[in-house]
């Protein structure tokens, strides 16, 4: 049975971004450092969101090491330059510096650069120094480790699209785990974008009872509140929503990564219908229509 995809549309936001390269001497490292790097997405707070884009062989990398490529995201207003660059401090420094061997080099395309010196660089106290190495402006960073850090001097910055998502409105929590899995593998494959929350559990919604903490569950499509509230959303046979959310370099990336997943997962047992979440045009100025993917 395929899953009924509803005509309705998911509401995304302009965001600015870094795409970066983490090296490091092996699997283990590399991957503890993409994690740390990119963990707790916080935008909704203030702050950054990030992920791991994908893992690349030694043979793609300008120092010959296995690497993964990261993004960084911060909400586009009208001092999210500052933000970013405060952002990329805090996650570098304390996610991928402090993990043995590991580098980091600019994967961004782009005239717009942020000088990693004042962020990053001075973590060295003064005795950080500019270098050329691997064709690229370094900044070496003594270490105790013995292995020093090395970051590319100058990180891009462009604009791209947060908040793409995709609901899956599935018959219990064991089949939502498991279409959000594949969902979020197939847009794995996909160049260019990231699933900042993985499969995230939560959607919220704009307003709530408490400000003070940001967004609250969106109580309509809670499954375990349909039979306490009587303007609720969720289907009699649902038992479980998860959402993905997805952040791309261009809209055009984020509708291909939308429909990688829906063709992945739309014959899968136990899968109602696929939505997606919107907040009236209210939000953010890109609709990307399921019925158009």
């Amino acid at each position: 049975m395929v899953a009924e995809i509803e005509d309705t549309y998911c509401e995304a936001f302009d965001g600015l971004y870094s795409r970066m390269l983490i090296t490091a001497s092996d699997k283990k490292k590399l991957l503890r450092a993409a994690t740390q790097s990119t963990a707790l997405p916080l935008t909704v707070l203030g702050e950054a969101e990030g992920g791991v884009e994908r893992v690349i062989s030694a043979s793609e990398t300008p120092d010959g090491r296995i690497g993964a490529i990261i993004q960084i995201w911060v909400l586009k207003t009208k001092n999210s330059v500052e933000k970013l660059e405060r952002e990329l401090g805090k996650r570098i420094r304390q996610g991928i510096l402090v993990t043995p061997t590991t580098r980091l080099f600019n994967l961004t395309k782009t005239d717009n650069f942020i000088d990693m010196t004042n962020s990053v660089g001075h973590c060295g106290d003064g005795y950080e120094t500019y270098i050329t190495a691997y064709g690229r402006e370094m900044i070496n960073i003594p270490i105790m480790m013995g292995f020093d850090f090395q970051i590319e001097r100058r990180i891009g910055y462009n604009t791209g699209v947060m908040g793409g998502n995709l609901w899956f409105l599935c018959d219990n929590v064991e089949t939502g785990v498991r279409v959000g899995d594949k969902a979020v593998k197939a847009i794995s494959k996909i160049k260019g974008v990231i699933t900042p929350f993985d499969i995230c559990s939560a959607g919220s919604k704009v307003g709530g009872r408490y400000p003070e903490i940001g967004p609250t569950t969106n109580h309509l499509y809670c499954p375990t509140l349909r039979a306490r509230i009587s303007d609720t959303k969720v289907p009699e046979n649902v038992k479980s929503i998860p959402e993905v959310v997805i952040d791309g370099v261009d809209e055009e990336a984020v509708r291909v990564a939308m429909s990688a997943a829906i063709k992945a997962v739309k014959n899968m047992r136990g899968l109602i219908k696929i939505s997606a979440g919107n907040y009236d045009g209210k939000l953010g100025r890109y609709k990307i229509f399921l019925k158009d993917l």
